[in-house]
């Protein structure tokens, strides 16, 4: 019996120190001080010691470690991992990491979390968010922009040019405003609940672009001549990436330049003759200054010894001989300015590469570094906004819309994918708003953004077509009462641009999140392939054993955690998010175990195997986006109203993190899988989605006036101004509210039940039977205009909706 006392506490004592992530040499010597308490006690004889030396002499002494167990691993690693291509390298230098990486390692610090600053406006962009953003949103008629002009209006353009929409990224110096991150989100929040045109239109020259590229890496004389004119409007600047060979692919795009001499201007230059084939480029049928990306050859070594250069950027006039934009796609009847670009062997001087002919063959990390800016902006704040707008409109239609004498929002059918609209905007602006404070500290967070493109657009399409069930024809029926249907049809352009949903989920979330965030990997490959023999057997020592203890306390965690259902773990606070941290802390440890055993099991392969790498990539999603949430809660002050929402966002990533850590166990390779459920699920799935009671909950904010519902909506245009549906229909939100007890008086006056509609024939009635004031009876008549405008679509003349000829197609068709 005490023999077996003392195997239990050396197994104890080896798992504590695992759990805690102790040193080797500190391992060591709690073990050597159980072993002699073991001799103390005539438990253990010589041969235990024996045991003991065998395994930590080697372990401890370095030389011996090194030139025996870490050389041959070496060699075994080398000849399982393949070398990165350069653009492989490249991604995965480029930028930073940032919390993510504290949740991929296991054991996340929760104070580090709560502690990044909050988010806010200086008061100059709060000013410009009221003024010129306001201003914006009342002038566009959506129904005209998307089925009359096919365009935004010119008085539009020339406002977004004239107030520095474009400019919101270019320093002050240059003329620009120089807005935070945040700021830049919550502009393009505002302006996607009123047109994704709109929105598309002023993103695009604040994210990927030539705006962006000069800053960082544009030489004095391309800063000092086009930044002052990109801010002042004079120049509109898009960026050409994507051709028809090269999609989410981006690095094996086939346009290329031939460095060569010839002649611009009149004068001999040494330049380059390029050619290219480009689309879907977002603005390049207005584009006056052309961001270009190609590969370079320099086939006579005008330049150097090498003949291949590399992907290039260059800034390209579009009124040079030779550039053909102008010609649009046509996106899913969404009028935003998008077409192809094509040149060829257009030849310009070398200086009109951004950052001059040093930075030939540069131009990927480029990319790769200001893509993990922008892609971290734009389209997440996009889509936040959408659903921001989305769910508090779909609250309001639902209190005013009434079936079965009942307003639409108290049936059950409904509150369910009304709650998933109100749980989604709730953590999507909080996943936008951690993101670019991220961004505001310096970051240029890779792996964050490829994480928040993907489920900020997966979910912003997911809560449009749940927002079109709930409002049926008013949402089928387009026209200018109708502010969800050109939402829904651009939702699917959001998926697919700036690379495609599908491919980012399965490979560049994990493919560069496991590389980036895991505290080893990185450094066990750089050292693999290190040049300096020494140095790299030194570097691979460290980083292999680092590993091996991070992977064995990863086990520990996750078995203790999963025996334990993770309530000794630690969490900030004690409230009812208790519970939400601990879970937290749970996955984290089952993300980082999972990932060394499949990295183990399939080495190089795992980059192949795609369906594994996007359920591991789901699991530190869901993490980060519960993180963001719970980030959120904290920063507002852990106000106990907004729990339901914080509640349903939480409960329902963690759900999905679940389904796809189970999806995993059941595809694990080697058939490890049975093994991992005990040591993970050893009492079977501990989250439920969110419950019934919960749905009721977050439903009842949306339909009931309160500072929840309003923090729901924040920063969204509100303003019930002609053209802004959304604004009216919150206004005769307010008044049905407002109204239904003057109905309930006039029906207890008349004795008899009236039905909820025809107000102004109420009110006449509440008048006869004088007991209902003047103010009253106009509010009646007021609030049965609104409603009838909320629940009626539009209809239109027959030749209103017949596809307009074009005056040459007019004349071509008369001939």
């Amino acid at each position: 019996m005490t023999t077996l006392l003392w195997i239990i506490a050396m197994i104890f004592v080896l798992g504590a120190m695992a759990y805690l992530r102790v040193s080797l040499l500190s391992t060591t010597i709690a073990a050597a001080v159980v072993l002699v308490v073991g001799s103390t006690m005539d438990i253990i004889g010589v041969i235990s010691w024996i045991v003991f030396l065998v395994i930590a002499l080697p372990l401890n002494i370095k030389s011996f470690r090194q030139n025996f167990i870490s050389r041959p691993l070496l060699k075994v690693y080398r000849g399982i991992m393949p070398e990165m291509s350069s653009t492989e390298k490249e991604a995965i230098e480029a930028g930073t990491t940032w919390w993510e990486a504290d949740l991929f390692a296991g054991n996340p610090n929760w104070s580090k979390l709560h502690n990044y600053p909050k988010a806010r406006l200086t008061a100059e962009e709060q000013a410009f968010l009221d003024g010129p953003v306001e201003e914006v949103c009342k002038m566009v008629n959506q129904h005209q922009v998307s089925h009359e002009l096919g365009d935004l209006p010119q008085d539009v353009w020339q406002y977004l040019k004239d107030n520095g929409f474009f400019a919101m990224i270019i320093k002050k110096k240059y003329g620009g405003l120089e807005y935070s991150a945040y700021a830049q989100s919550c502009v393009l929040q505002k302006l996607a609940g009123v047109s994704s045109e709109l929105a598309s239109t002023v993103g695009v020259p604040n994210s990927l672009g030539p705006g962006e590229l000069l800053q960082h890496y544009g030489t004095k004389d391309q800063q000092d001549h086009y930044l002052p004119r990109l801010a002042k409007g004079l120049e509109v600047p898009c960026f050409a990436l994507t051709s028809p060979e090269a999609g989410s692919d981006a690095g094996s795009i086939p346009d290329f330049g031939v460095v060569c001499k010839g002649e611009f201007q009149g004068e001999e230059v040494l330049g380059m003759k390029l050619t290219w084939n480009k689309r879907y480029i977002t603005l390049a049928p207005v584009a006056t200054v052309l961001g270009l990306a190609f590969k370079l050859r320099d086939p006579d070594h005008l330049l150097g010894d090498k003949e291949e250069l590399g992907i290039t950027c260059a800034l390209i006039p579009t009124d040079i001989p030779g550039v053909e934009t102008g010609r649009r796609h046509f996106p899913l009847n969404c009028m935003f300015q998008n077409g192809p670009t094509r040149g060829n062997e257009v030849f310009v001087p070398l200086s009109f590469i951004i950052g001059g002919p040093e930075m030939a063959g540069q131009g990927w990390r480029m990319l790769v570094e200001c893509l993990s800016v922008g892609r971290g902006i734009t389209l997440p704040s996009n889509s936040a906004g959408g659903v921001k707008t989305a769910a508090v409109a779909t609250g309001a239609y639902a209190r005013i819309r009434r079936q079965f004498k009942l307003p639409i929002g108290k049936l059950e059918g409904i509150e369910e994918p009304m709650a998933r609209i109100g749980g989604n905007a709730y953590l999507m602006d909080a996943v936008a708003t951690l993101t670019t404070t991220a961004i505001d500290l310096g970051e240029k967070p890779s792996v964050i953004s490829a994480i928040v493109k993907y489920h900020l657009t997966d979910r912003m399409q997911k809560c449009v077509i749940d927002a079109m069930d709930i409002h049926g024809g008013k949402g089928v029926c387009l026209g200018p009462n109708n502010y969800l249907g050109r939402g829904y049809q651009a939702a699917p352009i959001a998926i697919t641009v700036e690379g495609a949903n599908i491919l980012t989920r399965s490979m560049i979330i994990y493919g560069q999140g496991a590389i980036r965030c895991h505290p080893y990997v990185l450094a066990e490959m750089e050292s693999a392939f290190d040049t300096d023999a020494n140095r790299g057997l030194d570097n691979f020592d460290a980083a292999i054993f680092g590993h091996i203890g991070f992977a064995t306390s990863n086990f520990i965690r996750s078995l203790w955690m999963g025996v334990t259902s993770s309530y000794f773990t630690n969490s900030p606070y004690s409230d009812k998010t208790k519970r939400y941290y601990q879970q937290m802390n749970r996955f984290s440890a089952n993300l980082a175990l999972l990932s060394d055993l499949a990295m183990a099991t399939l080495g190089g392969n795992l980059k192949r195997k795609e369906r594994i790498s996007a359920r591991l990539g789901d699991l530190l999603s869901q993490l980060y986006l519960t993180s963001a949430t719970l980030k959120r809660y904290e920063d507002d002050g852990r106000l106990t109203e907004d729990l339901p929402l914080v509640q349903w966002a939480v409960e329902d990533s963690l759900y999905k993190l679940q389904d796809s850590l189970d999806d995993l166990l059941n595809n694990f390779p080697m058939g490890l899988g049975i093994a991992l459920r005990a040591v993970i699920f050893p009492f079977g799935r501990p989250i439920k989605r969110p419950s019934d009671v919960l749905d009721h909950k977050v439903a009842k904010i949306m339909q009931t006036p309160c500072a929840s519902r309003d923090r729901l909506g924040k920063g969204q245009f509100w303003t019930p101004s002609e053209f802004n549906a959304v604004g009216i229909q919150e206004q005769t939100f307010k008044d049905i509210l407002a109204a239904e007890p003057l109905y309930d008086k006039v029906c207890k006056a008349a004795g008899k039940r009236l039905p909820f509609m025809w107000l102004d024939k109420v009110a006449a009635e509440g008048k006869a039977l004088g007991v209902l004031s003047d103010s009253e009876i106009a509010l009646l008549e007021r609030a049965e205009i609104g409603r009838l405008k909320s629940i009626n679509v539009d209809d239109f003349d027959t030749n209103e909706l017949r596809a307009q000829l074009a005056p040459k197609a007019k004349q071509e068709k008369a001939a």
